[in-house]
């Protein structure tokens, strides 16, 4: 049995026990119950008291004696005698159980919605009668002044069975396109359903009609909610004559008074999960309402949380023992709530001498191993034998045979674990002895200084009763300085010699201000005068650290140069691309220095090479503009093709003037 308190609550798990592993089969299960004392002394409250693979839906009768449960694989119905501590019986049935309904006191009259549209009735006996609704359903409710049922589903129509007459009635015509859930208020028939809008919608089974509209999507945002769609009512209870509790898609749930269409009080759980089931308590006005993940209890006029229940598994549902404090599939007891059931009250005995022991997550005579430990243990060789069994992403193994291979691999194991426990009880006994003081390895003179100004502290708090504050030290917050290296101070660091003398004359404020007010006879001139002397000293001081950092970095650069005269210089040769002149390295030294300069520079330097002119527009605006300048080659041949122009007129000229020769008759010469 898990005992767990929350709030001074205590909830005691019923069902929690040694766990056996789920490949065993039932007769290695019974022959296990019989050798095992811990299994044998495992709480059984009811025999066979669980589902093979998944319980959906759980009711108790009216009368208290009968527990009934839907559940799969395969779809079944399990009915247990609470008087005989046993299952009475189990039908199993052709499609899954949506939701059932008791109708007698007894387990006779039973009602089953199934998934696939069908309705099934039960009685004492068995099977019954089996009919079907025009689309599917998703919750009904029961009527008794009029023996109506009531089916509401993926439809817009709530449809009507008489059981009296056995046919249908007209539907109810709601405005909803789906409707979710739906309850009858047993006090005066109110009949409610939720919708997948986030409306409640109240209808009056005598006259037929709608009587009332609740918009619960709006209400239930409120500024601390976080939603991302459109809230649906998941949940739906009624309680006396005006209060109904509805619990929404986003994890929300309304308490309302039938009287207004505001809510009283509006309860998020945080998780953002569908309620999917809402109980009352009267007897400590509590509500417990329940998702799949969790089961919170709160009180219903302040909304404050009285306790809360986490399973291990992910709840269907939630059914709280009639005058009790029990919930059942997984049995939970909360004396708080009210006294055990009287066919167990043995479990209030029970309870008062039960100590709190933590529950075991691992099974008790089976051993979780990895292939990685397989591989060190060298077992691998087992693997697909019957020594193991795969589970997940390891392997289940006897905790004997763990045990008897660990000691074989290591056998010095039991050495080192009794060194461990000597070398652990040597220091407890060094515990109590007078200690001394143990400097970090990091920031050793920071944490003797913290040490001394400590002690210093302590002697002037004796003196004068003042409230010690928290050390360094002892402060989780700056432990790493103490521990990493990458924090340690360096004292010849630029930085610190610069700020130690502010720091230093910053503890010698703290320190005066700690020390007594201005004493008797002193005048506050005299104060004045040491103040500024005090200032004086302390810009000298942090000058002459200045010369000092100036005077090495002078000797550095002077060590740096003589180094770089001794190193000889090895020549380096530079790749010409093709196409290009070489002409020397001052040119590319120049072009380096023209583009570090200015804008303002390379346009003046343009502009006295000619390459850049600059005039003034119509409009008022500056123009520039620039001449390409031209390699040595380029001038090189505009040159020859200026002289080969040069030379082509002047035979020209000399060509004309032999023509003109030739008509006037003269020879040539």
């Amino acid at each position: 049995m898990q005992v767990s308190s929350l709030n001074e609550v205590k909830i005691y798990s019923l069902s929690c026990g040694k766990s056996l592993p789920e490949w065993l089969s039932d007769r290695k299960k019974r022959a296990l119950q019989k050798k095992d004392v811990d299994v044998r002394r495992r709480i059984e409250l009811i025999q066979d008291f669980e589902m093979p693979t998944v319980c959906t839906t759980i009711k108790v009768s009216k009368d208290g004696q009968y527990i009934l449960a839907t559940g799969t694989y395969k779809p079944r119905v399990r009915c247990y005698d609470t008087y005989q501590l046993s299952l009475k019986f189990e039908r199993c049935l052709d499609s899954e159980v949506v939701t059932f309904e008791i109708l007698s006191d007894d387990y006779s009259k039973i009602v089953f919605l199934h998934n696939d549209r069908y309705i099934e009735f039960h009685s004492q006996s068995g099977f019954y009668y089996k009919t079907r609704i025009p689309k599917f359903g998703r919750d009904f409710s029961y009527h008794f002044p009029s023996c109506d049922l009531y089916f509401v589903g993926a439809s817009s129509e709530v449809y009507r069975l008489n059981l009296e007459q056995g046919r249908y009635l007209n539907p109810l015509q709601t405005d909803a396109a789906e409707n979710n859930v739906c309850d009858i208020n047993s006090v005066h028939g109110l009949f409610a359903t939720g919708t997948i809008e986030g409306r409640v919608e109240c209808w009056d089974p005598r006259t037929r009609n709608r009587v009332g509209l609740l918009d619960c999507a709006l209400n239930s945002v409120t500024a601390d909610s976080e939603i991302n769609n459109l809230p649906t009512i998941s949940a739906l209870k009624f309680n006396g004559a005006l209060t109904m509790a509805v619990g929404t898609s986003t994890g929300q749930v309304l308490l309302y008074d039938l009287r207004s269409d505001k809510p009283l009080l509006v309860k998020d759980h945080q998780y953002g999960l569908p309620i999917k089931s809402v109980h009352f308590q009267d007897s400590l006005d509590l509500i417990l309402s329940a998702d799949s993940r969790i089961i919170k209890m709160w009180n219903k006029n302040s909304g404050k949380i009285f306790t809360s229940l986490e399973p291990e598994h992910d709840l269907n549902d939630v059914c709280l023992y009639p005058n009790s404090g029990m919930h059942s599939m997984g049995i939970y007891y909360i004396p708080v709530l009210g006294p055990a059931p009287r066919w167990c009250s043995f479990l209030d005995n029970l309870t008062e001498e039960l100590e709190e022991n933590p529950e075991s997550t691992v099974y008790d005579d089976y051993k979780f191993v990895t292939k990685k430990d397989l591989e060190n243990l060298g077992l691998t060789h087992l693997i697909g034998s019957p020594f193991l069994r795969a589970y997940m992403h390891g392997f289940f193994m006897d905790i004997r045979l763990y045990h008897k291979v660990k000691l074989m691999v290591n056998p010095f194991a039991y050495e080192e674990y009794r060194k461990d426990k000597i070398r652990q009880k040597i220091e407890e006994t060094r515990a109590q002895r007078v200690q001394l003081k143990k400097l970090p390895k990091v920031n050793k003179e920071l944490a003797l200084k913290l040490i001394e100004e400590e002690e210093e502290k302590q002697k002037s708090t004796w003196k004068k009763k003042v409230k010690s504050l928290p050390s360094i030290l002892t402060d989780d917050r700056f432990k790493v300085m103490f521990e990493n290296p990458d924090f340690q101070v360096d004292e010849e660091s630029e930085e610190f010699r610069l700020l130690n003398p502010l720091v230093s004359k910053l503890q010698q404020e703290l320190r005066e201000k700690e020390e007594e007010e201005e004493p008797e006879g002193k005048p506050s001139d005299a104060e004045s005068s040491e103040s500024s002397d005090d200032e004086k000293a302390w810009v000298e001081e942090v000058r002459k650290q200045r010369r000092l950092l100036q005077q090495e970095e002078k000797v550095k650069r002077q060590e740096r140069l003589k180094e770089d005269q001794q190193t000889v210089l090895k020549p380096q040769f530079y790749e010409i691309k093709a196409g290009e002149e070489f002409r020397s390295f001052k040119d590319s030294a120049t072009k380096q220095k023209l583009m570090n300069k200015t804008l303002e520079d390379r346009l003046k330097i343009e502009a006295k090479n000619g390459t850049l002119s600059v005039s003034d527009t119509t409009v008022g605006s500056k123009q520039l503009t620039f001449t390409l300048k031209r390699s040595e080659q380029q001038k090189k041949q505009q040159e020859a093709e200026k002289l080969h122009r040069q030379e082509r007129k002047r035979l020209r000229r000399s060509a004309g003037h032999l023509k003109s020769r030739h008509k006037r008759g003269r020879p040539f010469h």
